[in-house]
């Protein structure tokens, strides 16, 4: 607590004898995020071995006891006020700055995977079974870097910052529960943001206008059981299968291509665009009287997949099966991270005017077999969803979540605290 009072003197002091106390004048800009990158530079360190703590320890989804310890002791020694246990092991960590400003929210999750992939790290898990591959131990100390940095600077900052570390994500149903909890009756906020890294090449961010991720539902066609039956599920999947674009020797099918510079989600050609693919682990279910075919549909338009429900229908009816159907119809559909068009301009326009236009990649495709809670949060308040490019291909370090060689370039640490910490400050004194 003592050496954060003091860094929050020395930068009032240093921001005062320049004159240009944060808001004054054009150069107060340049400076503060000056002594951004500075801080984050002299944490830097401490973060990495924050990052393989957690990975050393990871915790399951709706299990992460120990995690939110850390979080929670670590926030508060920061000087920040800590809500804790919020749907499940959630924290809340709150700065409030003194001045008038906007309220922004940032979002991490910080679940591990139930997995037995080997790892190609030295720091690997000492949990049997569970690692993290999906990169939420690396979020988890962004979030706490972005806490650490901001809160140095409490007395230069307007408005609040509300920092939610958030359970189980992997299984979908953390956002949910933490705003079943009275989420929004403790924090109000005007704005709210969240990353995920992806093997883009680390250094760079990305983000784009609404859809990041495909639309996924869930199809279910159901004949009478009668003879034929496998006539009548081979038919249903001949019908699925024909509705796919992309051919089986694709290279879309290799999810570490959406860092492909040539063919992935940052070249205006990008492969995953205006796709519908159809999994092909099909799940029938059969009784006495029925027997159903059920397929998961992921698809960038989703008024091409709404379309695709009648299309199956009239393809059955024109066939010989047309008696033996029972009924076809959507049984799930999951909700898909949609950024806000207006902040996603401005924000990403923040990063390049700090960093360098080099900071910001554009995306151009979206991102399939994947997606995020985070649409929860972002169904009652404006808000964007981040890529951190997490690779570095000359060292091996591929950053596809959820792969066996998963392994990100630990800078990303430093710039996700850099430019998203910077982003906030500029965010929470826009108009």
């Amino acid at each position: 607590m003592k050496k954060i009072n003091k860094i929050n003197i020395s930068l009032t002091i240093i921001l005062f004898c320049f004159g240009i106390v944060y808001g004054q004048n054009e150069g107060s800009e340049f400076l503060i995020h000056n002594i951004i990158q500075k801080k984050t530079d002299s944490i830097y360190d401490s973060l990495v071995n924050i990052r393989r703590h957690f990975h050393e320890y990871p915790e399951l989804s709706a299990q992460e006891l120990k995690t939110s310890k850390f979080i929670e002791k670590y926030l508060s020694s920061l000087g920040l006020e800590v809500k804790t246990n919020i749907g499940g092991y959630g924290v809340i960590g709150i700065l409030k700055s003194g001045n008038s400003g906007k309220r922004i929210a940032w979002r991490t999750d910080i679940d591990a995977l139930k997995t037995n992939f080997e790892e190609i790290v030295d720091y690997k898990s000492k949990t049997e079974g569970v690692r993290h591959i999906c990169g939420h131990d690396v979020h988890t100390t962004i979030g706490l870097g972005m806490a650490n940095v901001l809160a140095s600077l409490k007395a230069n900052l307007n408005g609040t910052v509300y920092f939610i570390f958030q359970p189980a994500e992997e299984i979908n149903k953390g956002a949910k529960s933490m705003i079943n909890d009275g989420l929004f009756d403790i924090i109000s906020p005007d704005e709210i943001y969240s990353l995920h890294v992806n093997p883009m090449p680390v250094g760079a961010v990305s983000a784009k206008a609404n859809e990041v991720y495909a639309y996924v539902k869930v199809i279910k066609i159901t004949f009478k059981n009668q003879d034929t039956s496998t006539d009548k599920i081979q038919f249903a999947k001949d019908i699925l299968l024909k509705q796919m674009n992309i051919e089986s020797d694709s290279k879309f099918w290799n999810y570490q291509n959406l860092g492909d510079p040539e063919i992935g989600l940052s070249n205006r050609q990008s492969i995953y665009q205006n796709y519908l693919i159809v999994d092909q682990n099909f799940k029938i279910e059969e009784n006495e009287s029925e027997i159903s075919l059920e397929a998961y549909l992921t698809g960038t338009s989703k008024t091409k997949l709404d379309s695709l429900l009648q299309k199956v229908k009239s393809q059955i009816i024109d066939s010989d099966f047309k008696n033996q159907l029972v009924s076809v119809g959507f049984t799930n559909e999951y909700q898909t991270v949609k950024n806000d068009p207006i902040l996603t301009e401005k924000s990403l326009a923040i990063i390049s005017r700090i960093y360098g236009e080099q900071s910001v990649s554009p995306i151009y495709g979206v991102v399939p077999n994947f997606n995020d809670d985070f649409s929860n949060y972002q169904k009652k308040i404006p808000g964007v969803y981040f890529f951190l490019g997490a690779s570095n291909f000359q060292k091996g370090f591929i950053a596809m979540p959820h792969s066996p060689n998963f392994a990100v370039d630990e800078e990303c640490i430093k710039t996700g605290v850099k430019y998203f910490s910077s982003m906030v400050v500029e965010r929470l004194n826009s108009r």
